[in-house]
Protein backbone atom coordinates (compact mmCIF):
# COMPACT_ATOMS: atom_id res chain seq x y z
CA UNK A 1 0.00 0.00 0.00
CA UNK A 2 1.01 3.45 -0.76
CA UNK A 3 1.96 5.61 2.07
CA UNK A 4 1.68 9.48 2.27
CA UNK A 5 3.87 11.34 4.41
CA UNK A 6 2.56 15.34 3.83
CA UNK A 7 1.39 18.17 5.24
CA UNK A 8 -1.90 17.72 3.42
CA UNK A 9 -4.63 15.56 3.20
CA UNK A 10 -4.40 13.73 -0.47
CA UNK A 11 -8.18 12.19 -1.63
CA UNK A 12 -8.12 10.76 -4.77
CA UNK A 13 -11.71 10.42 -6.38
CA UNK A 14 -12.98 8.61 -9.44
CA UNK A 15 -15.88 8.15 -10.83
CA UNK A 16 -17.65 5.22 -13.06
CA UNK A 17 -21.07 5.02 -15.40
CA UNK A 18 -21.44 2.01 -17.15
CA UNK A 19 -22.69 0.04 -18.99
CA UNK A 20 -23.44 3.30 -21.14
CA UNK A 21 -22.78 7.03 -20.89
CA UNK A 22 -25.34 8.36 -19.80
CA UNK A 23 -26.40 5.22 -17.43
CA UNK A 24 -25.94 4.24 -14.20
CA UNK A 25 -23.60 6.13 -12.29
CA UNK A 26 -21.24 6.03 -8.90
CA UNK A 27 -17.84 7.23 -7.32
CA UNK A 28 -15.25 6.28 -5.22
CA UNK A 29 -12.80 7.67 -3.10
CA UNK A 30 -10.01 6.86 -1.39
CA UNK A 31 -8.12 10.02 1.35
CA UNK A 32 -5.31 10.06 3.43
CA UNK A 33 -4.31 11.89 6.24
CA UNK A 34 -0.91 13.87 6.52
CA UNK A 35 0.66 11.23 8.82
CA UNK A 36 -0.30 8.61 5.88
CA UNK A 37 -2.77 6.76 7.40
CA UNK A 38 -5.67 5.81 5.26
CA UNK A 39 -9.08 8.34 6.60
CA UNK A 40 -11.21 6.68 4.24
CA UNK A 41 -11.90 3.98 1.19
CA UNK A 42 -15.59 4.61 0.31
CA UNK A 43 -18.19 4.66 -2.57
CA UNK A 44 -21.56 5.44 -3.56
CA UNK A 45 -24.29 4.63 -6.40
CA UNK A 46 -25.72 7.46 -7.35
CA UNK A 47 -28.51 6.43 -10.23
CA UNK A 48 -29.05 7.35 -13.75
CA UNK A 49 -25.86 10.02 -14.75
CA UNK A 50 -23.07 10.66 -16.59
CA UNK A 51 -19.61 9.87 -16.43
CA UNK A 52 -19.05 14.16 -15.73
CA UNK A 53 -21.97 13.96 -12.85
CA UNK A 54 -19.79 10.90 -11.68
CA UNK A 55 -16.83 12.46 -11.64
CA UNK A 56 -17.78 15.67 -9.94
CA UNK A 57 -19.85 13.66 -7.62
CA UNK A 58 -16.56 11.60 -6.79
CA UNK A 59 -14.79 14.68 -5.62
CA UNK A 60 -17.47 16.55 -3.45
CA UNK A 61 -17.37 12.84 -1.33
CA UNK A 62 -13.91 12.89 -1.60
CA UNK A 63 -12.96 16.23 -0.24
CA UNK A 64 -16.08 15.97 2.10
CA UNK A 65 -14.08 13.25 4.10
CA UNK A 66 -11.38 15.95 4.93
CA UNK A 67 -11.72 18.13 7.55
CA UNK A 68 -13.03 21.88 6.81
CA UNK A 69 -9.79 24.43 6.88
CA UNK A 70 -7.14 21.89 6.03
CA UNK A 71 -4.88 21.78 2.92
CA UNK A 72 -6.36 19.21 0.67
CA UNK A 73 -4.99 17.75 -2.61
CA UNK A 74 -7.12 16.34 -4.67
CA UNK A 75 -6.29 13.82 -6.96
CA UNK A 76 -8.18 12.65 -10.40
CA UNK A 77 -8.39 11.04 -13.93
CA UNK A 78 -10.81 13.82 -14.84
CA UNK A 79 -9.33 17.05 -15.95
CA UNK A 80 -13.15 18.09 -16.65
CA UNK A 81 -13.18 17.98 -12.55
CA UNK A 82 -9.86 19.65 -12.01
CA UNK A 83 -9.72 22.10 -14.71
CA UNK A 84 -13.17 22.81 -13.77
CA UNK A 85 -11.96 23.88 -10.26
CA UNK A 86 -8.20 25.30 -11.25
CA UNK A 87 -8.93 27.06 -14.48
CA UNK A 88 -12.56 27.28 -15.81
CA UNK A 89 -14.42 28.59 -12.45
CA UNK A 90 -13.22 32.11 -12.15
CA UNK A 91 -14.51 32.24 -16.45
CA UNK A 92 -17.86 30.96 -15.50
CA UNK A 93 -18.70 32.45 -12.68
CA UNK A 94 -17.56 36.07 -14.59
CA UNK A 95 -20.00 35.35 -17.30
CA UNK A 96 -22.81 34.52 -14.85
CA UNK A 97 -21.90 30.18 -15.06
CA UNK A 98 -22.04 30.56 -18.93
CA UNK A 99 -19.30 28.77 -20.44
CA UNK A 100 -16.95 30.14 -23.77
CA UNK A 101 -19.68 29.08 -25.76
CA UNK A 102 -22.18 31.12 -24.00
CA UNK A 103 -23.91 28.39 -22.52
CA UNK A 104 -25.14 27.42 -19.57
CA UNK A 105 -22.69 25.43 -17.64
CA UNK A 106 -23.47 21.85 -17.68
CA UNK A 107 -24.20 20.01 -13.97
CA UNK A 108 -24.02 23.56 -12.69
CA UNK A 109 -25.94 22.32 -9.27
CA UNK A 110 -23.24 19.71 -8.62
CA UNK A 111 -20.71 22.53 -9.53
CA UNK A 112 -21.67 25.12 -7.07
CA UNK A 113 -22.02 22.56 -4.22
CA UNK A 114 -18.25 21.38 -5.67
CA UNK A 115 -17.14 24.73 -5.20
CA UNK A 116 -18.71 25.31 -1.50
CA UNK A 117 -16.75 22.48 -0.72
CA UNK A 118 -13.78 23.41 -2.01
CA UNK A 119 -13.84 26.78 -0.60
CA UNK A 120 -14.41 25.60 2.64
CA UNK A 121 -10.54 23.78 2.39
CA UNK A 122 -7.36 24.85 0.49
CA UNK A 123 -7.59 22.65 -2.14
CA UNK A 124 -4.89 22.13 -4.88
CA UNK A 125 -5.67 19.09 -7.70
CA UNK A 126 -3.30 17.12 -9.41
CA UNK A 127 -4.09 15.25 -12.21
CA UNK A 128 -3.15 11.38 -13.10
CA UNK A 129 -3.50 9.43 -15.99
CA UNK A 130 -6.55 6.71 -15.47
CA UNK A 131 -5.73 3.20 -15.32
CA UNK A 132 -1.74 3.67 -15.69
CA UNK A 133 -0.89 2.31 -12.33
CA UNK A 134 -1.25 4.91 -9.52
CA UNK A 135 -2.08 2.88 -6.91
CA UNK A 136 -5.00 4.98 -5.16
CA UNK A 137 -6.31 6.38 -8.41
CA UNK A 138 -7.35 2.73 -9.65
CA UNK A 139 -8.24 2.07 -6.08
CA UNK A 140 -10.82 4.63 -6.42
CA UNK A 141 -11.86 2.98 -9.92
CA UNK A 142 -12.48 -0.16 -8.38
CA UNK A 143 -14.46 1.17 -5.28
CA UNK A 144 -16.52 3.14 -8.11
CA UNK A 145 -17.25 -0.25 -10.46
CA UNK A 146 -18.15 -2.61 -7.02
CA UNK A 147 -20.93 0.40 -6.23
CA UNK A 148 -22.23 -0.03 -10.16
CA UNK A 149 -22.29 -4.08 -9.72
CA UNK A 150 -23.27 -4.00 -6.18
CA UNK A 151 -26.85 -1.89 -7.40
CA UNK A 152 -27.15 -4.32 -10.61
CA UNK A 153 -27.53 -6.75 -7.76
CA UNK A 154 -24.07 -8.65 -8.19
CA UNK A 155 -21.67 -9.29 -5.29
Amino acid sequence: MERHMTTKWVAYTDGACAPTNPGPAAWGVVVFAPDGSEQAADHGFIGPGTNQIAEITAAIEGLLRTPEGVAVELVSDSQYVLKGISEWRAGWERRGFRNSKNEPVANLELWKRLFAVVDARQVTVRWVRGHQGNVNNERADRLAVAALQKARGGV
